[in-house]
């Protein structure tokens, strides 16, 4: 696993509330490649794992819940 490098504490806190509140969110990543995935999310749990913090989110209902690093997250926002 490549060095985990922490997210600013002000966007881990906002992930968190889009969890408790339950706000989709437009979110792109990097995968595993490194290419940017871009998707509509409902974020389902952040919480740390291994020395790095983590995102499990669903894509729609039926979709099986994803996970990601945060810090493959290039960018997201709350869909209004």
């Amino acid at each position: 696993m490549d060095d985990y490098r922490p997210i600013a504490c002000i966007e881990h806190e906002k992930l968190e509330f889009a969890v408790l509140r339950r706000q989709t969110l437009e979110l792109v990543y990097l995968n595993a490649d490194r290419q940017p995935v871009s998707v509509r999310a409902l974020p389902l749990d952040v919480y740390t794992r291994d020395g790095a913090e983590w995102l499990r989110f669903a894509t729609g209902p039926a979709a099986a819940a994803e996970v990601i690093r945060l810090d493959a997250i290039v960018r997201f926002a709350v869909v209004a």
